[in-house]
């Protein structure tokens, strides 16, 4: 399907000193979320921009022989042509592309994507050029008032708030290596060579990891490793499997089992420090235990309403999705999955989840990551176009309101946060979080919500350890930063934890 429209404004349509371009655009759908578009721009706009630009040259323009500013036109336009016509094309696409894409029926997702060095601007005749660009997928908004929803109500006991405690004080416990029997719960310094069969995949460098149950890789899991592991004496070399993730880019190895050789550098066993006065302070300046334990509460509770929030987002994008099917191409979806990646990651962050917690998050993503980035990419079409219908956005103290919970976890300044978020593009992922947030407030406040009372399993520090470590390097992946300290974890501590700190 194709359209065209034509662009003809009048001078008194836009300020006099920049008239609007005229343009003929055709736009093409090969795919729900993809237009082709082909601009072109008549050749009494392209003398327009070109008669500008020497008007403005000619007047300082040093040529040999004469006097700036005093060279015959012909002879300036001659000597300058490459130099003002490489500018003006840079103005001209400049301009129509700004043009085109505030006056277009589509709502673009991404940067448009053509190759500059091999568009030309011709001597004569129109100036004509193309772009693909990466679009919102057009559908009818479902209808969302008067959704039936279930929603789960947790609550936090005291034994939650003892658990929490713990793994506070084991961000601050004393390491010393010993040379017994390693167990559940310890550290170990380890490497690790991954093989298939005498093809070597991988090495792990040495890597200091919580002996639990099941260890987490990027790409893959040792579903066996406290089994494996536990009793383990310095020095041991230990060779277990890893099965490589469902999802894993390389399809060939998809869900296989490698070979992985433990060697155990250290067994490092903790002692938890003393809830001392003088700790206290250290950690945050409290008063009492009961201060560190109100401050460890407020931070389970942030978490309870995440957990709270996402049964019923899924709850709520389950039913819409049913009325609004539209095709993802998986190019979109594999050049969104850092950025849906990075976006889950700065929720957790605010949300007062430790760096632990992240880290097996970002694994398991990893390990499905097409699946889990295009039902994200699903949730955020819809979420984004109920918040279009509804006029609804992102306000200036919402953005700050975030970035201080952020700030708080990271315990590092707000304006450290906001400078960074803004030079690495993370500001629009912070937007699309608060606008979907309000979004589903929205569809909450107008349905018919039954509450339920959550069932909590027994929590198990022990159950799973995540690292980032690649089995096999398919891409590159830029290190998840981590937030200087862990969840529940007050600013202060006099000890800093054993997680690698965030680069600036």
């Amino acid at each position: 399907m194709s359209t065209s429209v034509e662009n003809e404004l009048t001078a008194g349509d836009t300020p006099p000193e920049k008239a609007a371009l005229q343009l003929q655009v055709t736009v093409e759908k090969p795919h729900s979320c993809l237009r082709e578009v082909i601009v072109s721009i008549p050749r009494g706009e392209v003398d327009r921009y070109l008669k500008e630009a020497f008007d403005e040259l000619v007047t300082d323009a040093q040529v040999p022989g004469f006097r700036a500013g005093r060279a015959p036109r012909k002879l300036v336009e001659k000597q300058f042509k490459e130099r003002i016509h490489e500018r003006v094309k840079g103005s001209l696409l400049m301009d129509s592309l700004s043009q085109v894409t505030e006056e277009a029926e589509f709502s673009a997702i991404g940067e448009p994507d053509f190759d500059y060095e091999s568009i030309e601007l011709p001597d004569e005749g129109e100036f004509k050029y193309q772009f693909k660009i990466e679009v919102r997928p057009e559908f009818q908004t479902p209808s969302w008032r008067g959704l039936s929803l279930t929603k789960p109500v947790e609550t936090i006991e005291e034994s939650d708030v003892d658990v929490a405690m713990q793994r506070v004080l084991g961000r601050y416990a004393t390491l010393e290596a010993s040379d017994a029997p390693a167990e559940l719960g310890d550290k170990l310094l380890v490497t690790c060579v991954f093989k298939d069969g005498d093809k070597k995949l991988s090495e792990m460098d040495e890597e200091r990891v919580t002996l639990a149950n099941r260890l987490s890789l990027s790409d893959g899991v040792c579903e066996n490793f406290g089994e494996l592991m536990s009793g383990c004496s310095e020095g041991d070399t230990i060779t277990g499997k890893v099965k490589l993730s469902a999802g894993h880019a390389n399809e060939e190895l998809q869900g296989k089992e490698v070979d992985a050789t433990f060697t155990v550098v250290e067994v490092l066993k903790q002692e938890l420090p003393k809830l001392t006065p003088e700790f206290l302070d250290e950690l945050g300046e409290f008063e009492s235990e009961q201060e560190l334990r109100d401050f460890v509460r407020i931070s389970l509770e942030r978490q309870v309403n995440f957990r709270t929030e996402q049964a019923l987002r899924t709850e709520i994008v389950g039913q819409l999705l049913a009325s609004a099917e539209f095709d993802l191409p998986p190019t979109l979806v594999r050049r969104q999955t850092r950025r849906e990646l990075d976006r889950k990651v700065i929720e957790f962050r605010r949300s007062g989840f430790d760096e632990d917690t992240i880290r097996r998050f970002v694994n398991a993503n990893r390990q499905n990551l097409q699946a889990g980035t295009e039902a994200s990419l699903r949730e955020h079409f819809i979420l984004e176009q109920i918040a279009e219908d509804e006029k609804i956005d992102a306000l200036p103290e919402e953005y700050e309101a975030e970035i201080a919970l952020i700030a708080e976890q990271s315990d590092e300044s707000p304006r450290r946060i906001r400078a960074r978020f803004e030079k690495t593009g993370q500001m629009d992922g912070l937007r699309n979080q608060i606008v979907e947030r309000k979004v589903i407030d929205s569809i909450v406040a107008a349905a018919n919500v039954t509450e339920e009372p959550v069932t909590k399993k027994a929590e198990s520090k022990d159950e799973e350890f995540a690292i980032y470590h690649e089995v096999i390097t398919t891409r590159d992946h830029d290190a998840i930063p981590e937030a200087k300290y862990d969840d529940n974890t007050p600013k202060g501590a006099g000890s800093e934890p054993e997680i690698e700190k965030e680069k600036d």
